[in-house]
């Protein structure tokens, strides 16, 4: 069996190689076993605390890939790993996952998108425990006419997002509403601008919820994004000020956003995702009209 290559940053070969082996991998399982935020580390150069890992096979193709992101100062470094459909059933994912927990000193969190039973198979072997639990909820995007508002608080009006002018001002909100998510409240202005240069992000479906005295203050926002290939409009990131939470404002964003999607005649269904520990958050999109759809599972080591 092949040893595993660890590069701070891919070539461009090796990036058009773990390229169709992700593609090739979300085609044959439904879901993408790499999260938009490793696809954009995997194309954004080198980046301090993160490492691309890759397999060959005996004939030199590639048959595995994975990647371990550290730069969160506290939380154990996250990995994600996929194998080749063509090259499964040979203990790739085994090797690969043992590279992960070297590289990361034995201090892992490992993500299993969609669940599947080969993934829990693995992180059993890897001695990983289930710690989080990630639900992808979804609703159609008709009958958006019946939910009632939005009603904003009294004072507070919606306005959409200005590049040039909003980045600072969002990652800063940002990071309060998700103080104690590792992922999401971690993010930087260099993640913001990758974001931002995909060509799904559109400004006109980045809602911010500013005071009517003061437009510049960030009290909550609802991020949208179109999955126009495959009709999904998604409440890419909703997040409310730790000092405007309980006023409905979340709500409100929410049905805001919906609304936009809905206008999209490309977009059918609404989807987003929610630990399924955030039980407020849970009662507030059910009430929505959302059900969960499927699930994904984050392992780690003992602490």
């Amino acid at each position: 069996m092949s040893d595993v290559m660890v590069r701070d940053q891919v070539t461009e070969d090796e990036l058009r190689e773990a390229w169709a082996l992700i593609e090739a991998a979300a085609t044959a399982d439904g879901q993408s076993a790499v999260s938009e935020q490793g696809r954009l580390l995997l194309r954004g150069g080198a980046r301090e605390g993160v490492k691309h890992l890759l397999m060959r096979g005996g004939a030199g193709e590639l048959v595995g890939y994975a990647q371990l992101d550290g730069r969160d100062p506290v939380e154990a470094p996250s990995g994600e790993l996929v194998v080749h459909p063509q090259h499964r059933g040979r203990r790739y994912g085994r090797v690969l996952g043992e590279a992960l927990l070297t590289e990361s000193g034995h201090r892992l969190r490992l993500w299993a998108h969609g669940g599947y039973p080969a993934a829990r198979h693995l992180a059993q072997m890897l001695g990983l425990t289930l710690f989080r639990e990630l639900r992808q909820l979804r609703r159609p995007l008709g009958g958006l006419r019946s939910l009632a508002g939005p009603d904003l608080p009294a004072g507070v009006r919606v306005r959409t997002f200005v590049p040039g002018r909003d980045e600072e001002a969002w990652l800063s909100v940002n990071a309060a509403a998700f103080a104690h998510h590792p992922e999401q409240g971690s993010l930087t202005r260099e993640d913001l601008d990758a974001r931002m240069a995909e060509p799904w992000f559109d400004p006109d479906g980045f809602f911010l919820a500013v005071p009517e005295d003061d437009e510049d203050r960030i009290l909550g926002f609802h991020w949208t994004k179109p999955h126009t290939g495959q009709g999904l409009g998604e409440v890419y990131v909703l997040g409310v000020s730790p000092d405007a939470q309980g006023t409905g404002l979340g709500r409100a964003l929410t049905t805001i956003g919906l609304r936009h999607l809905a206008e999209n005649p490309a977009l059918s269904t609404a989807m987003l995702y929610v630990d399924a520990d955030n039980t407020p958050a849970l009662r507030v999109y059910e009430s929505l009209g959302f059900r969960t759809f499927e699930t994904d599972l984050m392992y780690r080591t003992e602490t």
